[in-house]
């Protein structure tokens, strides 16, 4: 349950979805890297606020007690602290596990591909952020998934409010968790899960809900700034700071249409330290003048400033920045395109098939495509003796093959291959 078979079709769409991903992970300077699928159990646990139960472990077969790793960025953490790592910009495109219940028509699996794009070192605030939000945002436009929105927060804004509304902060993290469900359900029920599960105060829910349900951008930053209760939170006027100079940033990069300062994201993790964000894309059709409406997140991110800490055993800490593009949910957007577009996605990369007219020539064209081999051409050819030429004209067609290189006994006595457009059926003699 929760995984599939690719056939060829899929894969190759995956393949071509992957690839633009790496080239604009390499466009931005990043190194590849490789994590086992393997962690150790005491590695994952306690790193993912109430996804720990979604964690795959493994009985204690080998000596150890291990589990499938449930995403890129605690293994990420993990190896720079084993390694003394202090400064590396990288991006890992690997198979991640988790636990879920599946819901396959909507992108959700128990395993699936995560791309992610981190940026680990001491720098001046906001460079690097800004960069991520810019890789997320040439990304989404690279591949023409329609319109979307990259939603904008900072944790040390959020927690600023849960302390200005008199939230204890043993309860800033349920609090987060809560906030975060603001996307998927209205205001009302997320303040009575606050005030009947997480034990809030109904008069401190309230005071969230005036904060939590604001967006906006540079303007919103402002006015922030100037809340009387707010502007005496240091954390809060830290972040609101930082957002200000990160906006700056990205007007400079010329995509702030693109991007929602949002009180209301949260993202569940427990790690994030900093800036988080996320990116939704936005319902096509919709009324003039109407709200467009939210298909789902296809990436996110954030700063995680303490994770690497927590695996030094000296507790060094390497402040990290990182973005991962959620390519499941993206992938099954573009798979359902292309079924409504009823294109057909050739499988195989094959030039040229070598074909013969006449029978007996299946060692003329065994030579031929060997030549062809050695020269670095993808050639193919039937797996038959004697096929009908028309056979093999037909095999083109079906799978895409542009070319045609035909050797029949004429060819041969002249020295020449006949070279055939397979679409416009043109010949020539080479």
């Amino acid at each position: 349950q929760g995984t599939r078979d690719l056939p060829p079709a899929q894969a190759a769409l995956r393949d071509r979805l992957l690839s633009a991903v790496v080239s604009c992970f390499k466009r931005h300077g990043a190194a590849a890297i490789d994590t086992p699928v393997l962690e150790l159990r005491e590695t994952l646990i306690g790193k993912y606020g109430e996804g720990t139960k979604l964690i795959y472990e493994l009985q204690d077969q080998g000596g150890e007690l291990l589990a499938l790793r449930y995403d890129l960025t605690v293994p990420f953490a993990r190896y720079l602290a084993m390694n003394k790592i202090t400064n590396i910009k990288r991006y890992h495109i690997a198979k991640v596990y988790r636990r879920d219940n599946p819901a396959m028509t909507r992108g959700r699996y128990r395993e699936f591909y995560q791309c992610d794009f981190d940026i680990a070192g001491q720098y001046d605030p906001m460079i690097p952020d800004a960069e991520c939000l810019k890789i997320v945002h040439e990304i989404l436009s690279d591949l023409q998934l329609g319109d979307f929105v990259i939603k904008v927060n900072d944790r040390r804004i959020l927690n600023g409010v849960f302390a200005v509304c008199g939230v204890p902060e043993s309860k800033f993290i349920p609090a987060c968790i809560t906030v975060d469900k603001l996307d998927k359900m209205p205001w009302e029920e997320v303040r009575s899960e606050m005030v009947g599960e997480k034990g809030l105060s109904p008069e401190a829910a309230d005071r969230i809900g005036d904060y939590v349900q604001l967006h906006g951008g540079l303007d919103l930053i402002e006015r922030l700034l100037q809340d009387p209760k707010l502007s005496q939170n240091k954390l809060a006027k830290e972040g609101l700071g930082d957002m200000k100079l990160l906006f700056e940033y990205l007007t400079l990069f010329g995509i702030t249409g693109k991007i929602s300062f949002d009180l209301s994201l949260a993202r569940g993790l427990d790690y994030y330290t900093g800036v988080i964000f996320e990116a939704v894309l936005l319902q096509q059709e919709n009324e003039p003048g109407e709200e467009p409406v939210s298909v789902g997140s296809v990436a996110g991110g954030g700063r995680y400033d303490g994770l690497v800490g927590m695996f030094d055993p000296k507790g060094r800490k390497v402040p990290c920045v990182g973005v991962s593009i959620g390519i499941e949910r993206i992938f099954s957007i573009l798979e359902q395109r292309l079924e409504a577009s009823g294109k057909k996605l050739r499988t195989t990369e094959t030039q040229v098939l070598v074909a013969t007219p006449q029978k007996h020539l299946l060692a003329a064209r065994l030579k031929l495509i060997s030549e062809l081999w050695d020269a670095g051409i993808k050639a193919e050819m039937l797996y038959k003796k004697d096929p009908k030429l028309l056979k093999q004209l037909q095999y083109c067609e079906d799978t895409g093959i542009p070319l045609a290189a035909i050797v029949g006994e004429q060819e041969l006595a002249d020295g020449v291959v006949k070279l055939r457009d397979v679409a416009t059926r043109k010949e020539v003699r080479i």
